[in-house]
């Protein structure tokens, strides 16, 4: 039987896991995860209390092990989505550390502490792991959307959809045991858990978790054998802000193998600022909680500002028309469509939610991304938006809320930037910019930002309007919440 983490059993003298001054051999986390696996054993679902520590990870590895699906529990969750998750996924008990104060949802069901050794064991014998299921349908993970079209719906992870990913990904980004990440993510999502702990695990590298993210800890990790770095668009802009006053930073950057930035587009300018900095071209992914990873730029391939490149191996996408299943043009990169995928690494269903599941799909099994891209001659994958908030119909022509973006973060005036449409009796949709300036005091004129977009676009691109904000309403990931800016 293939397991999905070989490592536990193979290397048990190898570094596996590193949060802080707390670290773990593969050998100390089948140790740890093995005990807690059989007390779980028999479980439908356990939530995961998913803390940055290494209790998380320990306890990821055990519900691996003991073939028990984990929800993963965002801390910062409200009472309300809270108790949502709670209802809807009806887990059998909630794995914690030990002596973590639990919100009232969670301290109802049964409790199961994660203990971690205080002590390294040292070398030994290796530890008799459990028989995981040999089904590679059975649920690995249920993981909430964000819920921004209404209460959040639990996304069902095969544990095929893990292995799959995990292996296209080594594939695409020659990831192998000789690899050590480093990261500061939130560990409640895909990304941050599926991605950042359980990748490494499965390459039988290893993974240094920052517990929270800032510069001086990326270059101290790096500089001291890490070999890749995983984050999103926010800290990437944190790290190209940091450059210009920062040489160890920079030559930290310089000396990883691979930077990797997912969850929303990273800007252009950011782009090149590290480039220019670094020599490094950081390299950019597609994926979302109900497919994993879609699409990325290949270790050995070209990196472009603006492409998520091309589908992994395995993962079949297309870009349709607005009936869904009409195939836009191949070969127009202007060609506008949005993105539908199939493959291995697609989820089984939304937990109790068999409306939802069927109206994410498309005839053939083709899931419905909601995701607006143009797709260049090479196959590489340009994102423009969300079909519900960044696609904007102006004049009759399809456009993309991300370009105008990018293009707004390179006028010298602007420090943040997100734009929407807004209903106009005219054009159908006028595109509306929201800024945050450089300069509270002296902000960039509508006019002037208008002639900004369309020099480097198209006329039709240009903003109409333009609204000053002190800060853009953001998540945990740092995506930019549109539905929380005021009507345009």
């Amino acid at each position: 039987m293939s397991r999905l983490l070989p490592a536990l059993a193979d290397t048990p003298d190898r570094p596996a896991v590193r949060f802080g001054d707390r670290a773990l051999t593969y050998g100390e986390l089948a140790a740890a995860a093995t005990p807690l696996a059989s007390r779980i054993s028999g479980a439908s679902r356990v939530a995961l209390w998913a803390t940055p520590t290494l209790e998380t990870a320990v306890g990821v590895v055990a519900a691996l092990l003991a073939g028990v699906a984990a929800v993963p529990v965002n801390p910062r969750s409200g009472d309300r989505e809270l108790g949502h998750i709670v209802a809807d996924s009806a887990p059998d008990a909630v794995l914690a550390a030990p002596g973590e104060h639990l919100p009232p949802a969670l301290a109802a069901l049964d409790r199961v502490s994660i203990d971690v050794p205080t002590a390294p064991a040292g070398p030994g014998r290796p530890v008799a792991l459990p028989e995981e299921p040999a089904d590679p349908e059975a649920p690995a993970f249920v993981v909430y959307t964000s819920g921004t079209t209404g209460p959040p719906k639990g996304a069902v992870l095969p544990r095929r959809a893990v292995s799959s990913t995990l292996d296209a990904l080594r594939d695409a980004w020659r990831w192998t045991d000789r690899d050590t990440l480093v990261h500061g993510l939130p560990l409640f999502h895909v990304h941050g858990l599926i991605l950042g702990i359980v990748g490494p695990l499965r390459q039988g590298g290893a993974v240094r978790h920052l517990g929270r993210f800032d510069t001086q800890g990326v270059a101290r990790e790096l500089a001291s054998g890490a070999t890749m770095l995983f984050g999103v668009p926010t800290m990437y802009h944190r790290l190209a802000e940091a450059l210009p006053t920062d040489p160890a930073l920079a030559k930290a950057l310089s000396s990883a193998r691979l930077l990797v930035s997912g969850s929303a587009a990273l800007p252009l300018h950011d782009h090149e600022r590290i480039a220019a900095a670094t020599g490094q071209r950081v390299v950019e992914r597609y994926g979302m909680t109900e497919t994993l990873m879609n699409t990325s730029v290949r270790a050995d391939g070209r990196s472009r500002p603006g492409s998520v490149g091309v589908p992994l191996p395995g993962v079949e996408l297309r870009l349709t028309e607005d009936d869904g299943t009409t195939e836009v043009a191949a070969g127009d990169p202007e060609a506008v469509g949005e993105i539908q995928v199939r493959g291995p690494n697609l989820f089984l269903e939304y937990l109790n939610r068999p409306d939802a599941t069927a109206a994410a799909f498309a005839p053939g099994g083709w899931f419905r991304t909601g995701d607006m891209a143009v797709r260049d001659p090479d196959g590489s994958v340009r994102i423009i938006g969300r079909r519900a908030t960044d696609l904007i119909k102006s004049g009759g022509y399809k456009i993309g809320a991300g370009e105008i973006e990018n293009a707004l973060l390179e006028h010298p005036g602007v420090r943040e930037a997100a734009v929407t449409g807004a209903p106009d009796p005219d054009l159908g949709e006028r595109v509306v910019a929201w800024i945050v300036p450089v300069d509270a005091q002296n902000p960039p004129g509508e006019g002037e930002l208008a002639e900004h977009v369309a020099a480097r676009l198209a006329p039709h691109k240009r903003p109409r309007t333009v609204h000053h904000l002190d800060a853009l309403p953001r998540n945990d990931m740092g995506k930019i919440l549109k539905r929380s800016l005021p009507d345009g």
